[in-house]
């Protein structure tokens, strides 16, 4: 521990990694089978059987009893449409011209992957794309400004002035739930909040492992939570996005534990230094 930040050996990550790909190819899995006519609780018995293939379990299922709230039932997040984060599968059709997100975790000897993507049905609407795109590259550009010796600040900043940096496109950047530190916990110390300052939070060491992940919507910030306690939807009413990556600081550089390519592409075009520890 540094500062009440778990920080992983070499050996430990080995491992998140194997968890991250656990989660990486799922998610590619789930992108293919979700078409129109498919239902979300389709998609996430899919992701109870790629669980199963691997010898992993869910980081998310029955997650936070005890809340006053229902454990989470599922083992993927399925948000569609104005949904933001946390939607539980089940009846819902998908339909031409959704916009989905979905967020997953494994777990593999103790060791937690966490990662999200988003795509739409079919055809996707023009702002649509957008969003997603904007929402994508904001992320890659929050990983891409971690270092050893930086700022959890630093990774915020990039985060929220990429999404700014698109005006006169406004989107609503998402302050009430952040992307965090993860690893023996999927969710742990420190928080990383999606807007800040350069050179302030927590500092950035070798070891650490967080998941940086953006959430936008193409309206306002504020959000709602429905009766069924998880379900997260912005208030306005307007669609929403949300990507993820499991991302660690290593003494060579970045290395983004659920891409299956570890970052170094998207690393590499942003001018970052990947530095895998194994692959």
């Amino acid at each position: 521990m540094a500062g009440g930040i778990e920080v992983k050996t070499p050996e430990q990550i080995l491992v998140m990694r194997r968890a991250g790909l656990v989660v990486g190819r799922t998610l590619a899995a789930l992108r293919d089978a979700a078409t129109a006519g498919v239902s979300t609780a389709e998609l996430d018995a899919l992701a109870r059987d790629e669980l199963a293939r691997a010898g992993a379990t869910s980081s998310f299922l029955n997650y936070g009893g005890g809340w006053g709230i229902p454990p989470f039932p599922a083992v993927t997040c399925i948000s569609v449409n104005d949904e933001i984060v946390h939607g539980i599968p089940g009846s819902r059709v998908l339909a031409e011209g959704d916009l989905v997100s979905v967020d997953f975790g494994a777990i593999v000897d103790g060791w937690h992957g966490d990662s999200a993507i988003s795509f739409s049905i079919g055809q996707p609407r023009p702002d649509d794309q957008r969003l997603s795109d904007v929402t994508r590259e904001s992320m890659w550009r929050g990983i891409a400004a971690a270092r050893i010796g930086g700022r959890v600040g630093d990774i915020s900043a990039a985060v929220e002035g990429y999404v700014r940096s698109r005006r006169p496109e406004r989107y609503g950047i998402i302050r009430e739930f952040t992307g965090h530190g993860i690893g023996s916990q999927m969710h742990q110390a420190p928080d990383v909040p999606n807007h800040g300052r350069r050179g302030r939070g927590p500092l950035l060491t070798e070891g650490i492992c967080l998941a940086v992940e953006p959430m936008l919507t193409l309206g306002g910030e504020g959000t709602a939570t429905l009766d069924d306690g998880w379900t997260v939807v912005s208030r306005d009413g307007s669609r929403a996005c949300h990507w993820e990556h499991t991302m660690t600081v290593t003494k060579h550089g970045l290395w983004v534990l659920t891409a299956e390519d570890g970052g170094e592409a998207e690393l590499t075009a942003l001018g970052a230094k990947f530095g895998p520890l194994a692959d």
